[in-house]
């Protein structure tokens, strides 16, 4: 494994891999059981500096070599899976690691036995070769969604059953940027795993977040989707009802960077996080608006109000959301501005420990809202107003640099953004 700066974490999980192959079985499962255990404490960094192609290569040559249990690595790489997704880690090694090749084998393999198939393994192969990749092969690609859809309509209640069918949405909601999935190979499993938990509410909220995720993220190629997904499905009053949802289950008092939190409620932020990161995504993509969709961002408001302060990665969601929307022309612009999303970005604005990357996102707001504001005296009196706001609390440094604040990263370069420095200059 490459060296890296050992946390504890980080330090408990190479110490018990490395002491996987000199275990038997009952010990063996033992260990990574901890080391999963260690995988949940992780942060991003940590997850992405333990989980190597080196280290994917050293799994693969234990399998083949008969060092570890089959069944053994697959509930390691399980959990490996569900925290990437989870984490948002993003790790890329697997995709160039023996084991990505290994493990696809397995699943074809699997896939053409006649007889004596093992189900079970099946599906758990499929979760981990989803969740930990980004380039699939098409015939994998229609094994892996026909195979885990139908292992996601379980409709067992037992806690076990709903924690299997979590870890299965979730590695689906992993194929966002994938092209070319026929709807007849999704659309009426889908549609059945959400509707009976509308009816009689089975599914843990990850769960059926991931399920929404999967779907919407289908939206971007089969554009008449968003008719089954409003009127059919009514996407908007259920994402209402979540986001609401989990502004009761989070301890908003405390501070959320400094605070020591449990792991529950930081699945709570996860799921939040998940949440507006999907909304931002759909409201780029969407072509029906009508009130309901309005009423939407009065939740991601309600959001904002209670965030601010204390929770800066859930705060620049909701401005994204705002951003993703005013960008879309269908999106009714007098109607987004009276639920007060204008006013919460101003409010961020004069915060004594404000972020560059905050100050990006709002601005970012004020800019996308001018451009959509016809008459050029209201598009000035806008502009005017987040200048003088500045001024009035004190920010004449950051009004001279602002243009600083107004770069985005892209292609591994810092880019202008256009027509930031009109924004203002030529008040």
């Amino acid at each position: 494994m490459q060296k890296m700066t050992e946390t504890v974490n980080t330090k408990k999980f190479t110490e018990l891999f490395s002491d996987l192959e000199r275990c038997n079985k009952e010990e063996q499962k033992q260990k990574i059981l901890e080391m999963n255990e260690a995988m949940e404490e992780m942060d991003e960094k940590e997850f992405k500096s333990v989980f190597t192609t080196e280290l994917f290569d050293k799994i693969c040559r234990m399998i083949e070599e008969r060092k570890i249990y089959l069944k053994d690595s697959i509930l390691m790489l399980k959990h490996v899976g569900y925290f990437n997704v989870l984490k948002c880690a993003c790790i890329n090694c697997f995709e160039n690691s023996s084991l990505k090749k290994k493990v696809g084998e397995i699943i074809i393999e699997e896939e053409h036995k006649k007889e004596e198939k093992n189900e079970k393994i099946f599906v758990d192969l499929c979760k981990c070769y989803i969740s930990l990749s980004y380039n699939i092969p098409p015939e994998l690609r229609s094994i892996c969604v026909l195979c885990l859809l139908k292992a996601a309509l379980n409709k067992e209640e037992s806690e076990e059953v709903q924690k299997e069918v979590e870890m299965t949405l979730l590695a689906l909601s992993n194929i966002t940027m994938w092209k070319n999935i026929p709807e007849e190979l999704f659309l009426s499993e889908i549609k059945e795993i959400i509707k009976y938990h509308q009816d009689h509410h089975n599914l843990t909220r990850l769960a059926f977040q991931s399920a929404w995720q999967f779907l919407t993220s289908r939206l971007l190629f089969i554009k008449k989707l968003e008719t089954v997904i409003l009127n059919e499905l009514h996407f908007v009053g259920e994402a209402r009802r979540e986001l609401e949802e989990s502004i009761r289950h989070i301890d908003w008092k405390g501070k959320g960077e400094e605070k020591e939190k449990n792991r529950i409620e930081r699945k709570e932020e996860i799921l939040l996080v998940r949440w507006l990161r999907m909304l931002g995504r759909f409201f780029v993509k969407c072509k029906l608006w009508n009130e309901e969709s309005t009423e939407l961002f009065s939740s991601i408001v309600q959001v904002f109000g209670v965030a601010k302060g204390n929770y800066s990665e859930i705060c620049e969601e909701c401005i994204r959301s705002f951003i993703a929307a005013v960008k879309n022309r269908v999106v009714i612009l007098d109607s987004l501005l009276k639920i007060g999303a204008i006013d919460a970005a101003f409010e961020e604005i004069p915060k004594s420990t404000i972020k560059v990357q905050m100050i990006y996102y709002c601005l970012k707001f004020f800019i996308e809202i001018s451009r959509r504001i016809k008459e050029e005296k209201e598009r000035k009196d806008l502009k005017r107003k987040v200048f003088d706001k500045l001024e009035e609390e004190g920010y004449e440094d950051i009004i001279i640099g602002l243009c600083y604040c107004m770069y985005k990263w892209e292609f591994g370069y810092l880019h202008l953004i256009k027509n930031c420095p009109d924004y203002f200059v030529y008040l």
